[in-house]
């Protein structure tokens, strides 16, 4: 599978680009002409430079309104087309694209069409140079690829082909099956590219907000499926025009693009055995059976307020580690461990980011898997030295640069706890709250990331992707997304932050873009809970009296139900038969916090409409912003 992408993909100038590219693994570059002509050097440097970043140059683009045009427009389109032949033989590559025209004096008609290419196929056979032709979604006569291929076809040149593109065949929903019976040999280069499903000009949505396979709503898998088995074997290569990339990282959006083809085909290959286009072996997308175990780097002092917080909260210190500063707190299946240790990835992390999340550990069915899937994929993965009686567990760079490590039963790793943890008797129980498991993480993080840790999950874990939705911040505006196993036991929602001044923003730029800002935690009986935790101390999240009226007359509780809930400060939301409760601690540290929650009835939501009222009674909790981090 020889992997492509094109210079228009990435910010940045054409050196950048190539560095970029070249090191996220790509084979291959289509080389955007504009990239080409804002270059200062000549088209044989811009060859030699791709070589040299071990590239090929696997596409010269876009030769626009080039057929059905009458004379002398006819006539000026070959010379212009000669003289891109000139080019593209100093530069090394041997394909052109031309796009389907949207001159205003083409003229309509397949064999006019087809008479153009068979002629510009011989001209480009005398060089040794190829020609393919692709359906815009916009253009003037063709704009669906059966139209394209039915030009090619009478043409029936062998230096005239097919180019297909992922988004102008799905933008005007043609279903892609109608690929199958193109002959693959006669398709020359396939582009790929996924877009959100959004209702507007087609031009406009195509130059701004493409995005990587994966990343949008588009079948591209189903239109992949279907030119693999056509037999195609030809490179696969992304072309995205997003405005948001070309602000961007050019080596993150490399990154994400290598990442994307590798899981598209990798989940093509799984549904069409036999095909030529093989990606990387790899395991199966990972399931997990949810959070392990959470880990804060901590100093002593914050050590000792965070005890506060956990023994209000019905936790019990239950282990110290053999060698290092490292408690293990637990309650039912959730386990926290605060590491106050002066050395190992925690210690930098608590550097850098002061009192932090900086671990996330995840229970999976095959630890070892789980890490050979990530590298295949192109995540880092990460290890420390470990003394004796530790076990070496694997792990890799997450959100924000924290780490996600994978327990499992099999290979033992499950007993990490009895291991590398001396039990030890609380010296201030608590009173347990009933709370089980946890529920789910929320990672925030700034929103132009929101693309590249979505498409990391959902190709490493057997994961979907929820509908996005707009939380109303006092500040602005902050987009939530949820990302959930089928079965539920494996939640994490992102929340990506469009300024500092919102409290999700606040928390990135004080916290100097830690990850984790809050865990929820399962109870079965959240009043219970909250009476308990009452008892032991704790603090909840004062929510305003005037949210309770609103409750009332929205869903037409019982006054005595909604006075319960008032006193104990418990959000509710109800989706037709099922409701979800939810109590909040207080912000600690730079706006870290928990959430315990209630699902009832099988509710699969997060409390969306909450938020907003949630994120107001927090932010008065916070220093103004005006006031500078000390």
């Amino acid at each position: 599978m020889k992997t492509s992408i094109a210079t228009v993909c990435l910010a940045g100038d054409l050196r950048e680009k190539l560095s970029a590219i070249a090191a996220a693994g790509f084979d291959g570059i289509e080389i955007f002409e504009q990239d080409f002509i804002a270059f200062d050097g000549g088209p044989k440097e811009v060859g030699d430079m791709v070589r040299d970043h071990g590239l090929d140059i696997t596409l010269f683009q876009p030769f626009r309104d080039f057929e059905g045009l009458p004379e002398p427009l006819r006539a000026r389109a070959f010379d212009r087309l000669e003289r891109k032949f000139d080019l593209m033989q100093e530069l090394g590559t041997d394909l052109v694209l031309v796009c389907s025209s949207v001159h205003p004096e083409s003229l309509g008609g397949i064999d006019r069409m087809a008479a153009d290419f068979a002629e510009v196929g011989e001209r480009a056979a005398r060089r040794g140079l190829r020609v393919g032709f692709e359906a815009l979604a916009w253009g003037k006569h063709v704009w669906d690829h059966r139209d394209a291929w039915e030009v090619v076809r009478r043409a029936d040149h062998p230096n005239v082909g097919l180019i297909l593109d992922s988004f102008h065949t799905l933008a005007r929903k043609i279903a892609p099956d109608t690929i199958r019976s193109i002959p693959g040999d006669r398709i020359f280069f396939v582009q790929l590219a996924d877009a959100p499903q959004v209702e507007m000009d087609l031009l406009y949505w195509s130059r701004h907000f493409r995005n990587m396979p994966g990343e949008g709503d588009l079948d591209v898998s189903g239109f992949m499926r279907a030119v693999a088995a056509t037999g195609y074997d030809g490179p696969l290569s992304l072309e995205v025009f997003n405005d948001q990339f070309r602000g961007g990282s050019p080596r993150t959006i490399a990154v994400d693009g290598h990442r994307s083809l590798v899981y598209l085909m990798d989940q093509v290959a799984r549904r069409e055995p036999g095909i030529a286009l093989q990606p990387p072996q790899m395991p199966d997308r990972i399931r997990s059976a949810g959070v392990a175990f959470v880990e804060f780097a901590a100093s002593e002092r914050e050590a000792a307020d965070l005890a506060g917080l956990l023994h209000s909260m019905g936790f019990l210190r239950v282990g110290r580690h053999i060698a290092k500063a490292v408690e293990l707190w637990q309650q039912g299946e959730i386990r926290i461990v605060v590491n106050t240790d002066p050395e190992g990835f925690a210690h930098a992390a608590h550097v850098a980011h002061g009192l932090n999340i900086c671990d996330v550990g995840l229970s999976v069915n095959d630890a070892g898997a789980t890490v050979e899937r990530a590298k295949a994929l192109g995540a880092t993965t990460f290890r420390q030295p470990v003394g004796p009686g530790e076990f070496e567990i694997p792990a890799i760079r997450g959100v924000g640069g924290g780490l996600l490590h994978f327990i499992d039963d099999h290979s033992g790793l499950s007993e990490v706890w009895k291991t590398e943890f001396q039990p030890i008797e609380d010296d201030a129980p608590s009173e347990p709250a009933g709370l089980r498991r946890i529920d789910h993480i929320a990672q925030t993080m700034n929103y132009e990331e929101m693309l590249t840790w979505s498409l990391f999950y959902i190709s490493l874990f057997d994961v979907a992707k929820q509908p996005m939705v707009d939380v109303v911040d006092p500040h602005g505006l902050v987009r939530s997304q949820a990302i959930e196993s089928p079965d539920g036991a494996l939640r994490l929602t992102m929340n990506g932050a469009e300024t500092h001044r919102t409290f999700a923003g606040r928390f990135i730029a004080d916290s100097f873009g830690s990850a984790v800002q809050h865990v929820a935690l399962a109870t079965d009986d959240i009043m219970a809970a909250a009476r308990a935790l009452e008892r032991n101390g704790f603090q909840p999240l004062q929510i305003p009296k005037n949210y309770y009226d609103d409750l009332a007359a929205r869903f037409g509780l019982d006054d005595a139900y909604v006075a319960e809930l008032r006193e104990l400060n418990l959000l509710f939301d109800q989706v037709g038969d099922s409701s979800f409760l939810q109590l909040y601690s207080k912000p600690f540290g730079d706006g870290i916090f928990f959430e315990i929650v209630e699902r009832r009835d099988g509710y699969s939501g997060y409390g969306g409409p909450n938020a907003p009222y949630r994120v107001a009674a927090q932010a008065r909790l916070m220093r103004p912003s005006a006031i500078p981090h000390s």
